[in-house]
């Protein structure tokens, strides 16, 4: 089995969304032969998304011309990121809620892996996902809270946006979420409990 592990947090030792990942790749891995390739996008200076940027293999890349040697490096760089995103069974991403939506860090990331003819194309009966089959793990963490109960639903970003984006490349994401982590320490333990409960429930 082909683990991908990525982390976005820009909180080090002290992300929440780091800790559940990293509980989330044991549980899926436990006792399993499992090669892990590690992606630490806060550390990783990955550039936004260009022309120059996309894979070589996204049907725009071309319209960049000639590269010099960075760029060239830097396609280099989203030709790896996609390569293993294809390559994975089952890929784990650690993703905290900034500003109500993902980390660009993330986004940057994500914005590597939609190319058409690889991971999703275009029929007559619309768009239609390639990655069927490949099982994709959030640790989804937020400060306050936004479920369909509350009054800040309509300001969530993060976890609808990740879950249409999966979508569209044919995998239904599954969440382990933490959420109200700033609303004291008392609600912070309660949801850790919880989360590392759900975690323990994962299909291996």
């Amino acid at each position: 089995m082909k683990l991908l592990h990525v982390d976005s947090s820009i909180l080090g030792a002290g992300s929440v969304s780091r800790e559940l990942s990293a509980l989330i790749v044991r549980r899926v891995t436990a006792g399993v032969a499992a090669e892990v390739t590690y992606r630490d996008l806060a550390e990783a200076d990955l550039p936004h998304l260009t022309l120059a940027t996309l894979p070589s293999a996204h049907p725009r890349a071309a319209l960049a011309g000639a590269l010099d040697a960075a760029g060239q490096s830097r396609r280099d760089a989203s030709d790896r990121l996609l390569e293993e995103f294809l390559a994975a069974d089952i890929v784990v991403v650690g993703a905290p809620m900034y500003n109500f939506g993902i980390p660009s860090q993330l986004k940057a990331w994500i914005d590597r892996l939609a190319v058409p003819g690889r991971t999703f194309r275009y029929g007559a009966g619309g768009p239609e996902g390639l990655m069927r089959g490949k099982r994709v793990i959030v640790a989804l963490a937020r400060g306050g809270f936004y479920g369909p109960d509350t009054a800040m639903i309509s300001a969530e970003h993060a976890q609808s946006y990740l879950r249409a984006v999966f979508g569209f490349l044919g995998i239904a994401p599954e969440f382990v979420l933490v959420e109200g982590l700033a609303a004291g320490e008392q609600t912070k333990t309660h949801a850790m409990e919880a989360a590392r409960d759900a975690i323990g429930q994962l299909a291996a």
